[in-house]
C-alpha cells in the first residue's frame, strides 16, 4: 500500500525482553528465506494447503495461485472474522487439526505467538519481511528476534461521509473532533432522524484505534514486564467524548457489521463513519445505489494536526502443527509480494478488496487493480489512505491478552458506558497477564 512512505509504526516494537518472556515457542530459526524459491521440487507430488480467512478477494487470490503453481495447491475456507474466527483457529491448533495458513490481524498476532499457537517463520520468510516491508511494518510481525507472519496491509483510519447529505444540510467536512461534534449537533437540529455517525459498543478495535490516535498507550513494556494503560488519561478523554455524543443523541448506537448499520448508511440516517482503506471495497457491493455519493477524508483530530491510529490490518501466519510450513510460507510470500496476487485480490467484482498493501512495491499495483474507484467520484481511496500512513501515531503496542481485553471492554460498554469499558479492560488485561505468568508493572 504505499510508495516508499514508511508508516510510523503500528504495533511499535514490543520490547525484546518482554516479548522473549512471552514467547514460549520452540525452535530457533536461522538464516535465509527458504520458501522464496517456490516450494516443492518439480517432480514432487503436489502439496495441498488449507487456508482459513475472511478477507475480501481471498478466494480470487487462491484461484490465481493455484493456476500458476503446480507443486502447491491451496484450499480456502472462509471463517468468521473477530473473536469467533480466532477461537476456531485456537481450538483447531489445540486439537491438532489447524489449517496451514490463517489470517491473523496485527492486533492478535502477539497473543497468538506468545501462546505458542504459531510456527516460527524466520527461516522461511524472515528475509522476505526484511526486504519487502518498511521497518515499522516489520515490527508488527517480528518479536523475540523471530518472524511470526508475513504482513499484507496497513490501515490508517479514514473518514467516509455522504457528500449529498453534507451539501443538503450545509455541513463542512470536520477537521477536528470539536468540529465533528458541532456538525453532528447541526444535523440533529435540522433533522432528528439524521446522525453524524453511529457508535458500536461491540467494536473495541475502533475504540483502541481512536485511543491510539489520541495518544493513548494501552500496552507497553518496562524491562521484562508489561504495563497496562487501557484506562490512561488519553483513552479516558476519547471514551468520554464519544459517550457524550451518544448520551446527547448526536450519534446513535448500532452494532458494527450489522444489517442495521448498512441500512442506516443507505437510508441516510447516518451521514458518515470511521473506516480505513479496506472499507471502500465492501461498500461498492453493500450500497451500490450510493455510487458517487461518498467522500473520503483524513480522520478529524484533536488539534487539527494530521494523526491517525491503525484500524485493522492482516497478516498471513502459519498455525502451529502445520506439516507444510515451507509451502505455507511460500504461499504467504506470494500473496503479499507478487503483483499477480495483489491484482487478483483487488480485481474481484463479487468480493472486492481495497486493502492498502504494506509492501510499498505493491501499492501502485493495488491502486490500478481496484475496481471500485468510480464509485467514489472525485476521491482516490489509495491516494488518500497512502498519505495517512505516515500520520499513524508511534508508540502503540498490542498486548499478549488482547482478545480477552477486547471482550471485557465490549461487554462492559454494552452494559454501562465506554469509560466503564476501559476500566473493565484494564482489570481484565492485568489479570490475564498475571495468569499467563508474565511480569506486570503496577
Amino acid at each position: 500500500m504505499k510508495p516508499i512512505s514508511q508508516p510510523t509504526s503500528r504495533t511499535t516494537r514490543l520490547a525484546l525482553a518482554a516479548v522473549v518472556a512471552s514467547l514460549a515457542l520452540a525452535t530457533t530459526a536461522c538464516g535465509g528465506d527458504k520458501a522464496a524459491a517456490g516450494g516443492a521440487a518439480p517432480d514432487a507430488k503436489p502439496v495441498t494447503l488449507t487456508y482459513w480467512g475472511w478477507a475480501k478477494g481471498a478466494q480470487a487470490t487462491v484461484d490465481a495461485f493455484n493456476k500458476t503453481h503446480k507443486n502447491i495447491q491451496v484450499k480456502y475456507s472462509e471463517i468468521a472474522g473477530g473473536p469467533d474466527g480466532y477461537s476456531k483457529i485456537t481450538n483447531a491448533v489445540k486439537a491438532g487439526n489447524a489449517p496451514d495458513v490463517a489470517g491473523i490481524e496485527y492486533t492478535q498476532l502477539p497473543e497468538f505467538a506468545s501462546q505458542g499457537l504459531l510456527e516460527d517463520l524466520t527461516e522461511q520468510a524472515g528475509d522476505t519481511v526484511k526486504q519487502k516491508f518498511p521497518a515499522s511494518i516489520q515490527n508488527l510481525v517480528t518479536f523475540g528476534g523471530k518472524t511470526w507472519a508475513v504482513p499484507y496491509d496497513v490501515a490508517p483510519q479514514l473518514y467516509y461521509y455522504r457528500t449529498d447529505l453534507f451539501q443538503k444540510y450545509g455541513i463542512a467536512v470536520p477537521k477536528t473532533w470539536a468540529e465533528f461534534k458541532t456538525a453532528g449537533e447541526k444535523l440533529q437540529l435540522a433533522d432528528k432522524n439524521v446522525h453524524i455517525a453511529s457508535w458500536a459498543d461491540n467494536d473495541a478495535v475502533l475504540l483502541a484505534a481512536l485511543a491510539w490516535q489520541g495518544g493513548g498507550k494501552w500496552f507497553s513494556t518496562e524491562g521484562d514486564a508489561w504495563k497496562v494503560g487501557i484506562n490512561d488519561a488519553a483513552s479516558q478523554k476519547v471514551a468520554s467524548y464519544w459517550q457524550g455524543l451518544v448520551d446527547s443523541g448526536v450519534v446513535n448506537t448500532i452494532p458494527a457489521g450489522s444489517e442495521d448499520e448498512t441500512k442506516a448508511r443507505t437510508s441516510g440516517t447516518v451521514a458518515s463513519f470511521i473506516g480505513a482503506s479496506w472499507s471502500a471495497g465492501g461498500m461498492t457491493v453493500a450500497m451500490p445505489k450510493l455510487s458517487g455519493k461518498w467522500g473520503i477524508a483524513p480522520l478529524p483530530t484533536w488539534d487539527g494536526k494530521p494523526a491517525s491510529g491503525g484500524y485493522g490490518g492482516t497478516t498471513y501466519a502459519v498455525p502451529k502443527g502445520s506439516k507444510h510450513v515451507k509451502e505455507a510460507a511460500e504461499f504467504s510470500r506470494w500473496v503479499t509480494t507478487d503483483a499477480a496476487a495483489v491484482t487478483a485480490r483487488l480485481s474481484s467484482l463479487t468480493s472486492p478488496s481495497s486493502a492498502l498493501p504494506a509492501n510499498v512495491e505493491m501499492r501502485d499495483v493495488a491502486a490500478k487493480a481496484f475496481k471500485g474507484g468510480a464509485y467514489y467520484a472525485g476521491f482516490d481511496v489509495y491516494k488518500i489512505a497512502g498519505a495517512q500512513v505516515d500520520t499513524i501515531v508511534p508508540g502503540w503496542t498490542f498486548g499478549p491478552v488482547q482478545i480477552a481485553t477486547n471482550t471485557a471492554i465490549t461487554d462492559a460498554a454494552a452494559k454501562g458506558n465506554l469509560t466503564q469499558g476501559l476500566t473493565a479492560g484494564q482489570a481484565s488485561a492485568e489479570k490475564g497477564i498475571k495468569e499467563r505468568g508474565l511480569n506486570l508493572v503496577k
